[in-house]
């Protein structure tokens, strides 16, 4: 079902829309919201909240953007104001990006993208779970970009609109923690996964 259709079965009042929203898209927005505040519980409210400014908000939907981004959008207002309030801050250490890229800014040796060194089910899982381990520790800024990016599938424009972040700066984001994933599984699993 396209947006336009769903945002007028929301308008309508119509329930099981609301539930197909809900179904599609909670995983990833807990996932941001927690990357955002830092805690289960207070990413809980602020998904909860996000859902009532959808439901008072359907009216306002114009259309410019797709429902999806419309709605991670006010996800982000709604964590922003609530990390604020945290008071959440966390240092930022450029170091282990050491070797990653070059002076110009590009990978110094590209990696080969994991699903083609992946070919057994049980490695995979074990990759999943490294990544969950290490997710947390990203600065909260390259924790964002990656979910919205990798995670959610959301494109380039999107994230760095939703974000309020240059493109480059979204591209910087991704690619250091890209690389610092890369790292971690590197050091936990062994080998060369570049």
């Amino acid at each position: 079902m396209d947006d336009h259709a769903l945002v007028a079965r929301l308008r309508a009042g119509d329930e099981g829309a609301f539930v197909s929203l809900v179904r599609q898209h909670q995983p990833g927005l807990l996932r941001l919201a927690e990357a955002m505040v830092g805690s289960r519980a207070v990413a809980e409210e602020v998904v909860q909240d996000t859902w009532l400014a959808v439901c008072k908000g359907a009216a306002a939907f114009e259309g410019r953007s797709s429902l999806k981004t419309w709605i991670f959008t006010i996800l982000v207002n709604r964590a922003r104001s609530t990390a604020s309030r945290e008071h959440r801050t966390e240092p930022v250490d450029g170091d282990e990006y050491d070797g990653c890229f070059d002076s110009s800014g590009v990978w110094a040796t590209p990696p080969i993208p994991w699903s083609e060194k992946v070919d057994d089910e049980i490695v995979a899982r074990q990759f999943a779970k490294e990544v969950s381990k290490v997710l947390p520790s990203l600065p909260d800024a390259q924790q964002q970009v990656l979910l919205l990016r990798d995670v959610e599938g959301l494109p380039a424009a999107e994230v760095s609109t939703l974000l309020s972040i240059s493109d480059g700066n979204q591209r910087v984001l991704l690619h250091r923690a890209r690389c610092r994933i890369r790292q971690h599984l590197e050091n936990s699993m062994g080998g060369e996964w570049s």
